[in-house]
């Protein structure tokens, strides 16, 4: 039997009878017979849609690069208006929140701390906050799983839209469990209500709920991308293509002039469970090195369970130093991400410590010790949060 999603569940329950409801959504928020959460909403008897509002790329998803916003607009079948929560603002006005009487958010979190749908969620909960405003978040299942957390937790004086809460880089929570976890341990306070799902456990991962897999964000195309991507997302902070502008972005990674045979085989032979580092050259159709051929890899995971991309993404980010003219890495500057001034590798890994570890020549096992703050004491937070 599939997994019973959270806005099932509330719908199920009359919670809502009477209601004018905001819905916090986009293309993924859908069930298990494909029904999105706007028509489940809408045909239930005494419910009024009153609002949509979409995270980063927009609630139809139609924006394919990242830190490019989304109007706001109007859905012509319901006439309701459609809020974009990547705009000139990231958390909803007060004039977007007028006449509601609850604010529902059905968003498909991908088990990062650096997915920006978590913080657009976030920023609801400060909204409703200050005007009182009832906020249920309904849960769904994290992609890939609860049980295992990894990476480095995120240090204070790096707080961004990528990353506002310490965190570890692989949270293991859903995105119910980050609502309590924000709203309680992060002192944000606002009148929330969590629907927890029926039928997942922390163990499970995607391809065992029975719910499919709808693209979360226009780069996130498969769950093996999820799979990968705690780690692979660091390449963001470089200027090395993480396979944007591919068929599989974060599970292709590559520069122009690399070695793909050379550089895949030394990867390999550091024998890092779980995964083989397949030579390969590709050509992105946009972003970084667009229609230049790059060499690098392709990862591909042989073993989930003893998998860690951080340990992955980190032995990449050393290789490719070794492999690049003068042992350098080239890393991308600001802006990115609405931040101007921080570099954009060390809002993503959460400090400075990983960038300096690697331009000073460390060894990837010195440079997960530098950069990983304290995540047990996470794993400890996290635990009065848990709803599994």
């Amino acid at each position: 039997m599939p997994v019973t999603l959270g806005l099932t569940r509330l719908l199920a329950s009359g919670r809502l009878k009477g209601a004018r409801v905001g819905l916090v959504a986009n293309p993924s928020s859908v069930d298990a017979r494909f029904v999105h959460a706007v028509e489940q909403v809408t045909a239930t008897d005494d419910v009024t849609l009153a609002a949509v509002f979409g995270p980063q790329h927009g609630f139809h998803s139609t924006l394919q690069d990242n830190m490019i916003e989304t109007p706001h607009a109007e859905d012509a079948t319901r006439r309701v208006p459609v809020y974009s929560l990547y705009s000139e603002t990231r958390e909803p006005t007060d004039p977007m929140l007028e006449g509601l009487d609850a604010l529902v958010v059905d968003l498909q979190d991908v088990g990062t701390r650096v997915y920006t749908f978590i913080y657009t969620m976030a920023y609801c909960l400060k909204a409703a906050a200050r005007r009182g405003l009832p906020v249920i978040v309904c849960d769904r299942p994290n992609p890939i799983g609860g049980r295992i957390v990894e990476g480095p937790t995120l240090a204070p004086g790096f707080e961004s839209f990528v990353g506002l809460y310490p965190i570890a880089l692989r949270h293991g929570l859903t995105i119910a469990e980050l609502a309590r976890l924000f709203n309680t341990q992060f002192g944000i306070g606002a009148p929330l209500e969590t629907i927890a799902m029926e039928g997942w456990s922390r163990g499970d991962w995607w391809d065992a709920t029975g719910v499919p897999w709808v693209m979360p964000s226009p780069n996130m195309p498969t769950l093996d991308a999820a799979v990968v991507y705690p780690g692979m997302v660091l390449f963001e902070g470089t200027l090395m293509s993480e396979g944007r502008g591919t068929t599989r972005p974060f599970e292709l990674v590559g520069h122009p002039g690399i070695d793909a045979e050379r550089f895949a085989s030394g990867l390999n032979a550091q024998q890092l469970p779980g995964v083989h580092f397949r030579p390969a050259y590709f050509e992105p159709t946009f972003q970084k090195h667009a229609r230049v051929t790059c060499g690098g890899c392709q990862l591909h995971v042989t073993d989930r369970e003893r998998f860690r991309s951080v340990d992955a993404g980190i032995a990449l980010l050393c290789a490719f130093r070794d492999a690049l003219p003068g042992r350098v890495l080239p890393w991308r500057p600001p802006p990115y991400e609405y931040e101007y001034e921080k570099m954009p590798i060390d809002i993503l890994a959460g400090s400075d410590g990983l960038r300096r570890a690697v331009d000073a020549g460390a060894s990837p096992q010195e440079v997960s010790v530098a950069c990983r703050l304290d995540a047990g004491s996470f794993d400890v937070m996290r635990t009065s949060s848990l709803l599994y």
